[in-house]
């Protein structure tokens, strides 16, 4: 069964979704979040990296083994984070493991904005580098043919549906 790989920028809706799928299904499903293993500072990353991609790029790969691993056991993967297509599919070069779905999750920005603002009272995110962020996602998801999820107008359980359909049938028909 296929690792789901949810990814996007910031206000797009991943966490929310992860969340909600790890509620569903906690005896059957890993649900995994990129940032568990911390997000060091700008220097830092490049101090022990050379810059920040590089540094996303390294814990991708090592995410990627991880999860590779974890889904020989049988159990579902959902993982979550604010990744590049290409890191995820030179990861999973690196991991010789192959059998995941990525799906942008994604928003306009306007809903983005709002969810940044308003629900996560992080407005320091709703800035222009975020929404060029999420461009920079969308554009590499339609170029490389990636599920994209427009969750602007999608309640989280329509989400959450819309996911488990494309990605884990069984679970979908279990409900």
């Amino acid at each position: 069964m296929p690792a789901v790989i949810l990814i996007g920028a910031s206000g797009s809706g991943k966490t929310t979704i992860a969340r909600a799928i790890a509620e569903r299904s906690p005896d059957n499903t890993d649900v995994l979040f990129f940032d568990t293993i911390g997000v060091p500072s700008a220097e830092e990353m490049i101090r022990e990296y050379g810059s920040g991609e590089a540094w996303q790029f390294a814990k991708t790969v090592e995410w990627m083994k991880r999860i590779a691993e974890i889904t020989k056991t049988g159990r579902r993967i959902v993982f979550e984070g604010q990744i590049r297509l290409s890191f995820l599919a030179e990861g999973a070069v690196a991991a010789a493991w192959h059998d995941y779905v990525p799906i942008l999750v994604d928003c306009d920005d306007i809903t983005r904005a709002a969810r940044l603002i308003v629900h996560r009272r992080q407005p320091e995110l709703a800035n222009p580098e975020m929404m060029n962020w999420a461009n920079y996602l969308r554009e590499e998801a339609r170029a490389r043919g990636c599920e994209i999820l427009d969750t602007s107008a999608m309640s989280v359980e329509q989400a959450v549906s819309r996911v488990l359909s494309l990605t884990i049938p069984s679970a979908a028909a279990q409900r």
